[in-house]
């Protein structure tokens, strides 16, 4: 055998993506990315996220899940989780108790949320007060486009929905930076202490409501609210409001291969879930996709990962199918379909590029995330390994490795760990992005089909 053929045969050599990618893959893969794009548009926080998928959902035949009603293979079920998170199941044709096959992302995303009391005047500028809401780089959210998303809940009971800085026709939102002419101190400073948490107010308005007396602006701006949305500044203290990147999904260079838009992490492969499911017809096993929130804070609250409404939804449906939650869980397999870094040339002292993920490989297993010495992870088991690759090769899903940097570099958690707890065997794997956590992050078109396509195989193995 000459050395050829024998590191043909022993060796491994991964190829970019787009090497044999057929017409007809390509043509697959690009009408899956506009339907990815418009989700992107329509969905920046959880909650539409949510209300979006609900609403598709039912149009394909899911329902909402009441307790004790008798389920059939076949049968599509959902249970929205108080508008924040979602759950959905087609029913296998196998007892639960032979497990289930999930699917676990998160739709929540880096932001600027607003404080209970965030509306001030300063030298005749009204702003909005902010308190950032998952890991960020501060100075990344000053001087670019945003928008207002969110609910408030007013004196009178009635929710009003808001949306502003999306239309064209909109006006946008902003936070100013300091000039370089006047940033001698200021350029002194680490990246970490050149912008402020308390300095991430968003400007509002400069134009006073004619008449006399004090923060004239922020009256204006009030009075503007009011007349769109009958608020009053007491319904901010009953408001979920926060602050996003404003702006659509999209295309990047000039072969148009890569994605551009707020929030891929990780709402790339919480679509990537959805889409498979709608159109399922009878699996072997119960496919189960989730769609949770707070990940970026630790998978708490009520509608984290942690919470125990997953527990509540999947005991529903094992009283529904004569099945134990136990037996279930023991069972099960869950794909936590989170997104790993893209190796990034830019700054390749931060990743071991033998064992990153990169652009238009595929879908990217990782076998642990957590910090430095595996703190947090899950660390799934070489027969879970076994698993995922096993599935993936048998429905030609591309695929690759992923660690989350160098060993002492930092680190990252998913909601893997979580369903691990539960007993459920867990891998990591999913879309991988350039500047994670960013206004505006960049992922693959080809990645992102993949991830879809594993899925899909994950739901029918």
């Amino acid at each position: 055998m000459t050395n050829d053929e024998l590191r043909e045969k022993l060796l491994s050599s991964p190829k970019n993506g787009y090497v044999g990618l057929t017409e007809a893959q390509r043509a697959e893969m690009e009408s899956y990315c506009k339907r990815y794009a418009a989700f992107m548009d329509a969905c920046k926080t959880e909650r539409e996220a949510t209300t979006w998928t609900v609403e598709l959902a039912e149009k394909h035949g899911f329902k909402a899940i009441v307790p004790g009603m008798k389920l059939q293979p076949g049968d599509k079920v959902y249970k929205n989780n108080r508008d924040k998170s979602l759950m959905l199941a087609v029913i296998g044709s196998a007892s639960l108790n032979e497990g289930a096959n999930i699917c676990a992302a998160h739709v929540d995303s880096p932001r600027m949320d607003l404080k209970p009391n965030p509306l001030y005047e300063d030298s005749e500028i009204a702003y909005f007060k902010t308190h950032y809401y998952g890991g960020i780089k501060k100075y990344q959210w000053t001087a670019v486009p945003l928008a207002l998303h969110g609910v408030v809940y007013r004196k009178d009971g009635s929710v009003v929905t808001v949306t502003v800085g999306e239309d064209d026709n909109d006006p946008i939102f902003y936070v100013s930076d300091l000039l370089i002419h006047l940033s001698a101190d200021q350029m002194k400073k680490t990246l970490a202490e050149g912008v402020a948490g308390e300095q991430l107010n968003v400007i509002l308005g400069t134009e006073p409501i004619e008449g006399e007396g004090a923060d004239l602006v922020k009256l204006n701006v009030m009075k503007l609210l009011n007349e769109k949305y009958g608020l009053i500044e007491e319904d901010f203290l009953t408001a979920e409001l926060t602050m996003v990147p404003a702006g659509k999904c999209r295309e990047v260079g000039f072969d148009c291969s890569l994605l551009a838009a707020y929030g891929h992490d990780d709402r790339v492969c919480a679509f990537a879930e959805i889409e498979p499911l709608l159109t399922m017809g009878v699996p072997k096993h119960t496919a189960v996709c989730i769609l949770a929130d707070k990940e970026e804070i630790g998978s708490v609250g009520i509608s984290g990962m942690q919470s125990q409404a997953f527990d509540t939804f999947m005991q529903d449906l094992c009283d529904s199918t004569g099945a134990s939650l136990n037996r279930c869980f023991e069972n099960s397999f869950c794909l936590s379909a989170d997104v790993s870094n893209a190796f990034d040339p830019n700054f390749p002292e931060v990743s071991d590029r033998r064992n990153n993920s990169q652009l238009n490989y595929g879908v990217s297993i990782c076998k642990y995330t957590g910090s430095r010495g595996k703190g947090g992870a899950s660390d799934a088991s070489a027969e879970a390994m076994g698993h995922i690759r096993k599935t993936f090769d048998a429905a030609g899903v591309r695929w690759q490795i992923a660690t989350l940097g160098k060993v002492d570099q930092g680190g990252g958690g998913t909601v893997a760990a979580y369903m691990a707890n539960r007993n459920i065997v867990t891998v990591d794997a999913g879309v991988p992005v350039l500047s994670m956590h960013a206004p505006i992050e960049v992922v693959s078109k080809y990645d992102c089909y993949m991830t879809m396509l594993a899925c899909k195989a994950i739901y029918l193995a």
